[in-house]
């Protein structure tokens, strides 16, 4: 990890990402409402970003995925409702809204409150995941918006609904893990005739909310990254107890995840900036093997670290990062070990403008600003307007005030030495 690149743009922390299977684009969701695509062809070295979009007007972007065959994503907000868009950022639709005012969430079309996570099925094009804070998993046809395919209701000691808080498919999509609101984590395994009853349930695994959930490709480890600071390593054979604790990880992100490296030999996680700022955003890496921390690489000094993934195919780390203020995303590779990605676009300068380029300013016509296309306005504000004018409306003449007496201005009522003097003057009687 010799080298690094930063895609920059987002007003406020990075919470999502997704790299498509090839490599060659790169989605980063914010808590600016916005997301951001960057395209590794067509970027050159000013690494901007090709398209923006807004998914829902005021709420934060918490989960990005692309489906397996790279001609769509899903996109996962604070809303109810999550939504499918093409390749190129063009909307497909988005999932029915559940009614609120139901009370079993088994009989409600869809969400009614905001989600926390989704994820598309690793092996079906059609199939997609989805968490909420309603206290419920669903699963949806990407072809039939208006329809779900499964509700699923984790278990709880009192019937009260407790958000879920992270979701994941395993690598084969025969299985679904979720971490609950009240610390459990679940799984399902999808069979034929299978319920919300989880076939594996662990009570209290974490103390606070679980904020990332990762399968191993073998399908043998599960990682679970949580808001009380921890890490912890799971064998999903004997889930009584995690094979491994890993502490003093700061989390303050309902985003963070945990991830495994491109031969899965290492397990690696972001953590937040402490308020002391004693350290700043760290990607810490782990032996899986092992079970010990490998190291810990700086990504920023004053951002915290919350989405990472380790890309297996051009075999670069990305990391988003970020806070009140900023967001963005981080790239590692090694030029010697890496292939394409960020390799394509940072050689690439960007074009230099020449003496010759001339760029006409267009002209805008606004044809309901001429007087011919304005609405007339109504005879009390014409009535109003004519008021004003002194001389539609007829307005008598003022008649002449200031200071005077007898109707005459400029006297007053006793006699004044100036006058009588001036009197004098005027009838020649001043030299005699």
């Amino acid at each position: 990890l010799s080298n690094e690149i930063v895609l920059r743009g987002h007003t406020k922390v990075a919470s999502a990402l997704a790299v498509d299977p090839t490599g060659s684009r790169v989605l980063s969701g914010s808590y600016d409402y916005t997301i951001r695509m960057y395209d590794f062809q067509g970027m050159n070295s000013k690494l901007q970003s090709f398209r923006q979009l807004e998914p829902c007007e005021g709420h934060q972007v918490r989960s990005l995925s692309w489906s397996p065959t790279s001609d769509r994503f899903l996109c996962v907000t604070g809303s109810a409702q999550a939504k499918i868009y093409d390749r190129d950022g063009l909307s497909l639709g988005e999932f029915v809204k559940g009614d609120m005012y139901i009370r079993d969430l088994k009989n409600t079309k869809g969400h009614i409150s905001g989600l926390t996570g989704g994820e598309w099925n690793p092996k079906s094009k059609e199939t997609i995941l989805t968490s909420s804070e309603d206290g419920s998993l669903r699963l949806w046809d990407v072809s039939d918006f208006s329809s779900q395919k499964q509700v699923i209701k984790p278990k709880l000691k009192r019937p009260m609904r407790i958000p879920v808080t992270s979701c994941a498919w395993d690598h084969e999509g025969k299985r679904i893990v979720a971490g609950v609101g009240d610390g459990s984590i679940q799984l399902w395994t999808i069979k034929t005739g299978w319920g919300s009853r989880p076939d594996i349930h662990v009570e209290k695994a974490h103390t606070e909310d679980i904020t990332g959930v990762k399968f191993s490709t073998d399908g043998q480890i599960l990682l679970s990254r949580s808001m009380d600071s921890t890490l912890k390593i799971w064998d999903l054979r004997k889930m009584k107890t995690p094979l491994k604790v890993f502490d003093d990880l700061p989390n303050n992100y309902a985003e963070t995840n945990a991830s495994f490296s491109s031969d899965e030999q290492l397990i690696f996680t972001g953590t937040s900036v402490e308020k002391d700022g004693r350290n700043g955003g760290l990607l810490c890496f782990f032996d899986r093997r092992k079970l010990e921390l490998v190291s810990r690489v700086g990504i920023s000094p004053h951002y915290s670290v919350i989405r990472s993934l380790w890309h297996p195919r051009i075999n670069q780390v990305f990391a988003t990062v970020g806070d009140k203020k900023e967001g963005g995303t981080h790239i590692l590779y090694d030029p010697s070990v890496s292939q394409r990605g960020a390799l394509v676009c940072v050689g690439r300068a960007p074009r230099k403008k020449s003496v010759d380029d001339y760029e006409v300013q267009p002209l805008i016509h606004n044809p309901h600003a001429l007087p011919l296309f304005r609405d007339q306005p109504s005879r009390k504000r014409q009535r109003e307007k004519m008021m004003k004018d002194p001389l539609k409306s007829h307005k008598p003449e003022a008649p002449v005030s200031g200071p005077g007496f007898g109707g005459k201005i400029g006297t007053t009522k006793g006699s004044l030495l100036t006058q009588y003097l001036m009197k004098l003057f005027v009838t020649g009687r001043w030299f005699n």
